[in-house]
C-alpha cells in the first residue's frame, strides 16, 4: 500500500521547486539543473505538461535518473494528452523504478488546450472522476505498485474529490487566501501542495512587470479567472493585466525575506508543501541562482 498524505508531506519537504525552464534544457542540462536544486536543501521538483511540453513521464524517467533523493512530481500530467491505461501504467512504471521518488499530479488542463487536441472538453469533474475509476481498474502486468497521486484543483467540488480518491491536492496559481478554502475542503489530512511564483527583485516595477508576463496567458484561462471570482476579486482586478493588488497576491516578489514571509503564509493557511515557480525578471536573469539565494532564507 502507499504512504499517505501525512508521508508524502514529510517526503516533499516545506519548500519545493515549481520549473517551466526545465522544459526548455537539453536531457543533460536538465539532469544538472535538477541535482543543482537538490544540492541547495530542496527535497522535489515539479515539472508542468502543457501543449508542446516534453512527455511527462519521460521527462520525469530523465530527471529521476540523474538525481539520488529528489521527488519529481508532474504538475501536471494532463488527463486528455493519454488514456487512463497509459497514465496508470506509465505512473506504475516510475514508482516501480523509483520508489518514494516520482508523485503524479494530474489535471483537467483547459478548454483552448484540449481543443487544439480535437477533443470537447466537457464535465471536467466527471470526467476526471471517470478517469480515476478506469486508472484503478488499468491491467498491468508488471510488478504491482500503488501510484501516489494528486490533483489539480482549485474549486470546491475538484478539492474534494482529491480529498476523497487522492493523496490531495496540487493548487497553480492561486492566492493565500485559497489556501485557506482549500484546506477547509480537503480535510485535514489530504495533502495540500502550493504553487506559489515569485519574482526576486525589490524593484517594484521590474517585480510587477514579470508578474504580469507570466500572468497574461492564465488570466485568459477560465479555470483561472473563475477561480479568482469566486475568491472575491472583480473584473476591474481580472483586466488590463491584473491590477497591482492581483498581482501582488499571485506573485510574490521582493527580497528573500519577502518570499520566505509568502511562504509562511501559505503553511499559516494549511499549505503542506509550496513549490516555488521563480520568474525571469530580465532576460540574464538566472532562476538556479535565484533559488540559491531563496533556498539560503527558508532553509
Amino acid at each position: 500500500m502507499t504512504d499517505g498524505p501525512r508521508e508524502w508531506a514529510k517526503r516533499l519537504g516545506t519548500v519545493g521547486v515549481w520549473a517551466h525552464d526545465i522544459e526548455r534544457l537539453t536531457a543533460a542540462d536538465a539532469r544538472d539543473y535538477a541535482r543543482a536544486i537538490a544540492s541547495f536543501g530542496y527535497r522535489a521538483l515539479w515539472m508542468p505538461e502543457s501543449l508542446g511540453s516534453k512527455e511527462i513521464f519521460a521527462h520525469a524517467s530523465l530527471l529521476l535518473c540523474g538525481t539520488e533523493r529528489l521527488v519529481v512530481a508532474s504538475g501536471i500530467a494532463n488527463i486528455w494528452a493519454r488514456d487512463p491505461v497509459a497514465m496508470a501504467n506509465g505512473a506504475r512504471t516510475l514508482v516501480d523504478a523509483y520508489p518514494d521518488r516520482f508523485l503524479l499530479g494530474m489535471g483537467v488542463s483547459h478548454a483552448p488546450t484540449v481543443k487544439t487536441r480535437g477533443m470537447n472538453y466537457a464535465r471536467p469533474l466527471e470526467y476526471m472522476r471517470s478517469y480515476l475509476d478506469a486508472m484503478d481498474a488499468a491491467p498491468y502486468v508488471g510488478p504491482k505498485v500503488e501510484v501516489p497521486r494528486v490533483l489539480a484543483a482549485l474549486g470546491p467540488q475538484m478539492l474534494r474529490l482529491a480529498a476523497e480518491r487522492t493523496l490531495g491536492a496540487h493548487p497553480y496559481f492561486v492566492p493565500v487566501e485559497h489556501t485557506t478554502m482549500a484546506r477547509k475542503e480537503l480535510g485535514a489530512g489530504p495533502l495540500l501542495a502550493v504553487e506559489q511564483a515569485v519574482v526576486l527583485s525589490e524593484d517594484a516595477a521590474i517585480a510587477r512587470a514579470a508578474a504580469r508576463r507570466h500572468m497574461k496567458r492564465y488570466l485568459e484561462l477560465d479555470n483561472y479567472v473563475n477561480n479568482l471570482r469566486r475568491l472575491g476579486w472583480t473584473d476591474r482586478d481580472l483586466g488590463e493585466g491584473g491590477s497591482d493588488k492581483l498581482v501582488d497576491a499571485i506573485v510574490a516578489w521582493g527580497g528573500t525575506g519577502a518570499i520566505k514571509e509568502r511562504v509562511g503564509e501559505h503553511a499559516k493557511r494549511g499549505a503542506d508543501h509550496v513549490c516555488l515557480q521563480v520568474l525571469r525578471f530580465e532576460p540574464a536573469s538566472s532562476p538556479r541562482a535565484d533559488l540559491e539565494r531563496i533556498a539560503k532564507a527558508v532553509f
